[in-house]
This record gives structure tokens, sequence and C-alpha cells, in this order.
């Protein structure tokens, strides 16, 4: 990107390690709410003060001490910069020789601030503390904008209310980001500037910037998402109006690009969206897999490679015609400014565009551009302007992986020179420097190694910027002349199939990926991996240290696979065959299996087919006796794909709209029975009975209160395990189906609403279960709440979470109840 990595080398840290500072306060600060991040910045500032209060008073003993002794001869080298890495260096060693002979720690300590000083480095700390403070701060203020009183108030309660909305992402999979402008409730308006999510599973695919209007139920998030508000749609949001301005016609550009790519042939077609605008709407699920198996999502996520490949292309094109450089740059950024609003301002997107931009201003300033400083300046002015920016994985990764190019690309290139040539060791050197930076964040959004991402990323590397240029060429130019762009498509569409097919292979080869160790302890020992791997690759002399990296090598796969292997078989081995309840983990949601006689049931599908497929797949479990929807929020109907086809029966509660109506329709024409059902209903399944208790015929609007509610008990006393399964019921709906159905008690319950504070403590205290199953996987709610899991601890009811316990069975009896847990042994 108009930077030489050559001369990033060990170079001026100073602007690295300031926004370093900057980026971990930011952190802090916007996962501790506004208060909490007053504090910090109050912390930090204060810091910074008293650091360079200490400096200046040290300074001033100095000169006085200077002009009591009269001048000192300048000695070879006591002149240099007053900050820099040499200068820190040896004013560190001047710290730890001052204090060997120091008898007090007061002494050592004047000394070591002295010796700081001198070298200017106290400065760099005194700056990274303020340059903290100011991210604190400006984190602060954005979480006092993002979440006024009114909003929070609703989202605690998760209340309903009329939302006015514009879609800031396109829409998928039944969910779409949203900037809320205004909330009505209770005839009062209130207008709005924030972030949410909107989820709506009838929301039909809408251009960005279309202003929606949606009565949705509103839900709390953490301080640090990146989302104020989550909002989930009680029936279909209904548009009020559409773009405007740039917003249109940038969403033509998108739309006739997709359109003409979509008549090309196979994965070329699909992919190639992805490539040139980042547009990946039309990827299908195989082709999406095959990319990330294969490592090269990165080629559909618009970041620096693309911003480079626009400016490059405009500043040479300027510079062919003769343009001053004052022109080419201002040129330049002009058009990256159009890029980033194509193809939307994602965190990795925005990070290459500022770096880009900084370093168009130092070329028109005429200073040498030096990498790290510029991605040093880049984070810096991000993570204060956008603290929320601190936590995106997106941004994350795109940071260290530009760090990776230029830290370590240069040496290791230069090594593997010893054996090949030139050009192919910076090929190889590239991705495998980024791969080597991002593995440790990777490994916490999914615990596998990737064998073939090398490889791929250097077949597919020529490729990729051919089909990113054709294609946006190709977008810009279709709507003037449609001829042109279309040629220009069939051309670009040569290296996107290639790329598609290469993924396709890399992900269809033997081992494509290796199980890690999930977690914090996985991504630690990838980066032990990989610290020892590059100090023996990098030993200057003694074979011994490459010997000890390789043994270290060797005990780390060994331990990592004999671990996920044995781990593996342990799962297996231990598994109760005769398991009579199952909890599915299927992330943010519910799913839970009964088995008995030879017949399966199971309670809601989780949002996700392709988890509640895998769970299913998992336990052999074919064909469904009975399917229960409890209602038909996302998080309970949204994995429904997994069960058409497969179900006998299904029961379900009162119907919220025409996407419910819809559902019932697809089962009932896949072959299923569809009943709507409430209280009274019973029925069988091999040696148990079950009653629906819960919710009356009348008097219950759709949705959590309108939860079916399912009692099961074994027949005429046999051996088995009772179970109540409370779906989404909150405390109101809690107490009415107590006072009607007057529960007893039960060997397991099913908590309600994934363990939202929002329950009936008489109940639990009723039922007396000794195992609480809750549904529930990463969320912004808080779920399962300290509140209900105090309730379960009171009345002796052990909690087994699908999130941190991953899948759950449950076997014997009442009185033999055994507990098995795929991640965890269980509590109790």
């Amino acid at each position: 990107m108009l930077i030489d990595p050559g001369r990033t080398g060990a170079a001026d840290l100073r602007l690295p390690i300031i926004a370093a500072a900057a980026w971990g306060a930011a952190i802090v600060a916007t996962g501790l709410g506004a208060a909490g991040a007053f504090v910090v910045a109050l912390l930090l500032g204060s810091a910074a003060a008293l650091l360079l209060a200490g400096t200046a008073s040290v300074g001033r003993r100095r000169r006085c001490r200077a002009r009591d002794r009269g001048p000192d001869p300048v000695r070879p080298g006591a002149l240099r910069p007053s900050v820099s890495t040499d200068a820190t260096t040896s004013a560190v060693g001047r710290l730890i020789a001052g204090g060997r002979g120091v008898a007090s720690a007061a002494g050592f300590l004047r000394r070591g601030v002295g010796a700081l000083a001198s070298s200017g480095a106290v400065v760099v700390i005194a700056v990274a503390l303020g340059a903290g403070a100011l991210a604190a701060t400006t984190s602060a203020l954005a979480d006092q904008h993002r979440r006024p009183a009114a909003l929070q108030r609703i989202a605690a309660a998760e209340s309903t209310a009329r939302w006015r909305l514009v879609t800031t992402t396109a829409v998928r999979d039944g969910r779409a980001s949203v900037r809320v402008v205004a909330l009505e409730q209770r005839g009062a308006t209130t207008t709005l500037d924030t972030d949410g999510v909107l989820f709506a599973q009838g929301l039909d695919p809408v251009p960005l910037g279309t202003t929606l209007e949606a009565t949705a139920r509103a839900a709390a998030t953490d301080p640090g998402d990146d989302s104020a508000v989550l909002l989930f749609a009680r029936g279909d949001p209904v548009v009020v109006g559409e773009p405007r301005g740039g917003d249109g016609l940038l969403d033509a550009l998108r739309s006739r690009f997709r359109e003409a790519a979509a008549r090309l042939p196979g994965d070329g077609g699909q992919l190639l969206p992805g490539l040139a605008i980042g547009d990946t709407a039309e990827l299908d699920a195989g082709l999406d897999d095959a990319m990330k198996v294969a490592s090269l999502t990165h080629l559909t996520a618009v970041s620096g490679a693309n911003c480079a490949v626009v400016v490059a292309l405009v500043f040479g094109l300027l510079a062919l015609l003769g343009a001053s450089r004052l022109v080419r740059v201002l040129g330049s950024g002009i058009a990256l400014l159009g890029f980033v609003a194509l193809v939307t301002p994602e965190p990795s997107v925005v990070r290459a565009a500022v770096m880009a931009g900084i370093v168009l201003l130092t070329l028109a300033l005429g200073r040498p551009v030096r990498g790290l400083p510029v991605l040093g300046a880049a984070v810096l002015v991000l993570v204060i302007a956008d603290p929320g920016l601190a936590r995106s994985y997106g941004f994350v990764l795109s940071v260290l992986a530009t760090a990776g190019l230029l830290v370590l690309a240069p040496p290791l290139a230069r090594r593997l020179e010893r054996w090949m040539p030139r050009f192919l060791a910076l090929a190889i050197a590239v991705p495998l420097a980024a791969q080597l930076f991002c593995q440790p964040v990777l490994i916490l959004l999914q615990p596998v190694l990737p064998l073939y991402g090398v490889p791929a990323n250097l077949l597919t590397e020529p490729a990729a910027p051919i089909a990113t240029v054709l294609g946006l060429a190709a977008c810009l130019v279709l709507p003037v002349f449609p001829a042109l762009g279309d040629l220009l498509c069939t051309l670009a569409w040569v290296p996107s199939a290639w790329i598609a097919a290469v993924a396709r292979f890399a992900a269809d080869l033997p081992a494509a990926s290796v199980p890690w160790l999930d977690g914090a302890l996985g991504a630690v020992l990838v980066v032990v991996v990989i610290v020892v791997a590059l100090t023996a690759a990098f030993a200057q002399r003694g074979r011994g240290v490459r010997r000890i990296a390789a043994g270290i090598l060797v005990i780390a796969g060994v331990a990592t696979a004999s671990g996920i292997g044995g781990a593996a078989l342990a799962q297996q081995l231990g598994r109760p065959a005769d398991w009579s309840v199952a909890l599915c983990d299927v992330g943010q949601g519910d799913g839970t299996l009964l088995r008995s006689g030879g017949e399966v049931a199971l309670v809601d599908t989780g949002p996700d087919p392709e988890l509640l497929a895998d769970c299913l797949a998992d336990l052999g479990v074919d064909r469904l006796s009975l399917v229960v929807l409890t209602h038909y929020d996302l998080d309970h109907v949204g994995g429904s794909d997994a069960i058409v086809g497969r179900a006998e029966r299904v029961m379900v509660g009162p119907s919220d709209g025409a996407d419910a109506d819809r559902l019932d329709a697809r089962l009932a024409a896949a072959g299923a029975r569809v009943d709507q059902v409430s209280r009274g209903e019973h029925g069988r399944l091999g040696e148990l009975a079950w009653e629906v208790l819960w919710p009356p015929p009348r008097g219950v609007e759709p949705g959590n209160s309108a939860s079916v509610t399912l009692s099961v008990r074994p027949v005429d006393g046999r051996d088995g395990l009772s179970v109540l399964l409370l779906g989404d019921l909150g405390q109101t709906a809690q107490a009415r189906m107590r006072g009607l159905a007057h529960p007893g008690r039960y060997d397991v319950v099913k908590v309600a609403h994934h363990g939202s504070a929002d329950q009936d403590p008489e109940l639990y205290r009723r039922i007396r279960a000794r195992a609480g199953l809750i549904g529930v996987g990463e969320n912004d709610y808080g779920h399962p709440t300290a509140k209900l899991l105090g309730i379960l601890a009171d009345v002796g009811t052990a909690a087994l979470r699908s999130d941190q316990d991953g899948l759950v069975l449950l076997a014997g009896s009442g009185d033999h109840l055994r507990v098995w847990t795929q991640r965890a042994p269980p509590d109790g």
C-alpha cells in the first residue's frame, strides 16, 4: 500500500506503543459503561500528569546541578535525538546499572526516572497514558450518546415499542444491522441516533439506507457490544422510506453488479461480488465454508489489499496523465472515499482506508512513509474516534494481519530466499506472516488449524487483484455502458472461478483443518507454538536452540493431539446410551430432545438449522414422533429447516402473523400433522405421558407469554425422568400457569427464557427439580442472569448450561439421575 516494508524494521515504535495503550484502554473502558470509562480516564490522565510532573522535577534538579558544576565537555555521541529506540534501550540499561549501586529504594527510583527522562522515553509513556485517557473519555461520551435513558429503560424491561429504523447492512438470515432513529411507546415519541440489530423472520432483502417501521421487543446489550439494543420484531417490518441521495445511487450500482454476476455460471459468479465489493449475499453455504477452511475469507472481506489496489490504480493513472503530486493525492483520496462508501464502512475497511489516507497525506507533505508508524497512527485515530472498534474481531484481525506483513514478512522472506527465488519467498512469506499473527484470534472464533491456508493463498494471490480491479470497473461501468460492463464481468469471472476452485479443492483435501483446543487456553498454546517455531527459524547459531525448539513443538503437538483425540474418545465412551433427555447446543436458543420407547420428541429448534442438524446426527436421531414449537421467536423456530420432512406431528402455540402461518404450512406440506394446542392437550411418547399446561385457550397474546409449556412424566410410576419445559414464559405467565395447573415436583426443568431475570421464584420452589437445563449461547442479554442462577441454587437445582457444558444428556430416574456433559463435568 505505497509502503516500503523494508523500511519498517526496528523502526520507530513510538506511535505503535501509544496506539497500543489507547487500544487497551478502549477495550477496558467500553466494557465498563460510561461511569466506569470516566474512572479509567481519570486514573490514566492522573498517571500521565504525575509522570510528567516527576520528570519536570528531575529535570529542574539536573539543570540546577549543571549550573553549579559548570558546563561539561561534549563527548562524542552525547548528542542524540530526545526519543529513540536506542535511547530507550540505553535508559533501561542505566536504570539497571544504577540499581546495582543504590542502597535505598528511593535512590533507585530517582535514578531510574532520571535515566528514562534523559532518554525521552518517559514522554512516550506519558503520551501513551494520555492517549489511553482520551480513548476512555470518548468511550464514556459515546456510551452516553448510544444508550440514552429512554432506550435503557425500555431495553432493561424488555418492553415492546414501535421503532423507526434505517438499515446499515444487508438483510441476512432474518437479521440486519440498523440505525435506530426513533421509538414510540404509549403515544410518546423519542428521537434517537444509535445502533441496533433487528431480528425479523419475514424481513425481505432491502437496500441499505431503507427506512423501516417495526413493532418489536427490545433487549439490552452489554456496554462493550457493537449494538446498543436488540430488537425482535412482532410481525413484518414495514418499509416507509427508500434510500435517498448517495445511498440510492450506491445501492443501484451494487444491485446492477449482483444481477450481472448472477448471470455468470457456477461458483465464479457467486464469488465475484465478494471479491470486488465485499458483497457476499449470494454466496452459498458450501462455498462459504470452503473459503473458511482454505483461509481465503479475507479475499471477500474488503480491507487493505482492495484499498491499496484502488489507491495505486488512481495514483498511477493520474501520474500517467502528468498530474502534480497534490492532484494525484487528492484524486486518490476522493476515489478511496467513494470506494469505502460503495463497499460499506466495515471495521476492516475503515482501518485500511484511514491507513491509506495517512499514507496519502504523508506523500502530500513529501515525508517518507514508514509502515509501523502509519499503522499506529491509524489505530490511534480510530480507537479514539470510535472506541467501539477496539473490540471488533474484524478490526483486530485487520490490524494483526497488517502488523504481520510489516513486521514478519520481510525477515521471513529473507530467510526463505536461502532455498528459493526471491519472488517465491515473498509470495509465501506474505500469507504466512498474516496467518501467524492472526491465528491466536482465529482460534477464539473457530478452534481449528487450517493446514492448506498458505498454499491456497499462494495459488490465489495473483488472481485476487485482477478479479478486484475488473469487477470494480464492471460495477462502475454497467449503468453507463452495459455491454462493456458485461464484458468486464466475464473477464473478472475467470480469476474468480479459479479462486473458488482452489477453495473447493483445498477444503476437500484430507485433514483440511485440524481440531485445536478452544478458548483462551487454545489461543495461548498457539502463541507459544508460533513463538517457539519462529525462534527456531531465526536462530542465528547453535543447533541446540533448534533442537530444543523442535522438542517443544513435538511435545506441544503430541499433547494437543492426545488431548483432543483423548477428549473425543472419552466423550464417545462416556455417553449414556440410555439417555432420555438431551439439551442440544444450538447457540442462543432452545433445542431439547425427549426419548422413550424408540420415540423421540423435539421441543424447539434453536436459531440455526445447521447446529440442530449436527445435534440430531450426533445423537443418531432421524425421525421425530413429535415436535413442539413453543412460540415463533427466531431463537425457537429459526432451525426449522432441519426438521422439515422429519416430523410426524408438530404442536404449535398461537400464531403471531404471516411468517408463523407460512412455517406451519411448510411443515404440513412436508407431511407433518400441524396442530395449534392449548392447556389440556395430552398424549404419549413411548412410556412417557405428556400434557400441555399452558397457554389457556383465550386471554394470552402470542409471543413469550403464550409459550407452549409441556409437562412430561413416566406412565404409571415406571422408571424415567419427569420434565417440565417452560419455553420463554415470563414471571407473570409463570405465576398464572402455576395457579391454574398446580405443578408438583419434577426431576428436570427446562429453564424459561434462557435464564433471564423475569422468573417466578415460587414456581421453581414448588417443582424443586434436581437439574435445570438452560439453552443459552453467546448473547448480549446477560443470560443466564445472576437472579435466575440464585433461584436455582436456593432450591438445590443444578444449572446445566449449553454455553458452558455443550451437549447435555440425562439418563436414569429421579432417584438415580445421571448427567453427562460434552465440555465440563457437572457440579453436584
